[in-house]
């Protein structure tokens, strides 16, 4: 087995176990989209994972950073991801400013950054999700600015999604992601939540709201479909009834995700990829949707110029590092206030 052979069996593996949703949908795509899909998910998997399972998050999130550095510099580290994604950015000229802005992303979450908005929300789905999807046009070699919106939109919408299904998870990690506003016109506050989760009228409602504004842009993400090649359609079709399909199971939950996970089961992945099928197909007849020619979302509007230019040189870099400069400077509050702790018992 060659090197690359072995590379792209290790990103199928991480991708296999830490993306069922997507290791469904990226079987439908063509191989020279496939592939480079793979290694993407995979180097995005490791960031997730690399800041998710480190205690000194800033550090973890600058490491990532360095790695990065060194892949568009053409020196990968030695490991399967990160060479897989090396190639990948070479062969498709990958804007930098694109994996930069998932960086900033995670950074965010490094912080434990809570969102006071709706639109702050947006910004911060447009960075874990809009970035992502922004790069799979790369992939496809799709750099028109309507495609790259409704990619966008995709991307803001499948994080919304993921929001509404995991607020009970993310409770108990102490994280919330609902925009504080709606919990102060509920009358709520975000800390006495955390400390006692429960799904009442008022959190369901907010959970309907997020269900809601995730089905009005995967809505609106559908007119893109018919600006990418014939042969990717049905796999981001896939992507899109998939993500959405877990909205629904939200839905018939009562929109209660505290007292248990959405799901969904491989006969409903099977029939949603027999839907993409057929609606990939008539793209083929019918003529393109005017909403492909909608504006982009504010809060994605960067990512729709960095994507549609090739000079894989800009970078967000700057951005990034003032991400880390607030997690650090949490993390040395946070330490100063455990070795106080630990003064006074002593």
């Amino acid at each position: 087995m060659s090197c690359y052979e072995s590379d792209m069996e290790a990103c199928r593996e991480a991708i296999r176990h830490g993306s069922l949703s997507f290791h469904a949908a990226s079987k439908l795509l063509p191989a020279s989209v496939r592939d480079p899909s793979l290694a993407l998910y995979a180097f995005c998997r490791l960031a997730d994972d690399a800041v998710d399972l480190q205690r000194e998050k800033a550090a973890a999130v600058l490491r990532l950073e360095e790695r990065l550095e060194r892949i568009y510099s053409g020196q990968p580290e030695n490991a399967a991801a990160d060479r897989a994604f090396a190639r990948v950015v070479e062969e498709f000229d990958m804007p930098r400013a694109l994996p930069d802005a998932l960086l900033e992303g995670l950074a965010w979450d490094a912080m434990g950054r809570r969102y006071e908005t709706l639109s702050e929300l947006f910004d911060y789905s447009a960075r874990v999700a809009s970035a992502v999807g922004a790069m799979m046009c790369v992939l496809m070699r799709v750099r028109d600015p309507n495609a790259l919106a409704r990619a966008c939109d995709l991307g803001v919408a499948m994080q919304l999604t993921n929001i509404s299904r995991d607020i009970g998870e993310d409770a108990l990690e102490g994280r919330i992601y609902l925009p504080l506003e709606w919990l102060e016109e509920a009358g709520l506050s975000p800390d006495r939540f955390l400390a006692n989760p429960k799904p009442t009228k008022a959190i369901r409602q907010m959970t309907r709201r997020l269900v809601m504004q995730a089905n009005r842009l995967y809505m609106r993400s559908e007119a893109g479909v018919a600006a990418l090649p014939i042969s990717s359609r049905t796999g981001i079709y896939a992507a899109r009834f998939i993500y959405a399909g877990i909205g629904d199971q939200v839905q018939r939950s009562g929109y209660d995700s505290i007292s248990s996970r959405a799901r969904t089961s491989k006969v409903q992945k099977l029939g949603w990829v027999s839907v993409s099928a057929m609606r990939a197909c008539l793209t083929v007849v019918m003529p393109r949707s005017a909403v492909l020619y909608a504006r982009s979302l504010p809060e994605t509007e960067f990512l729709v110029q960095a994507a549609g230019h090739e000079d894989t040189s800009r970078s967000r870099s700057d951005a990034v590092f003032e991400a880390l400069t607030q997690v650090a400077q949490r993390e040395r509050e946070q330490r100063e206030v455990l070795n106080g702790l630990r003064g006074r018992l002593t």
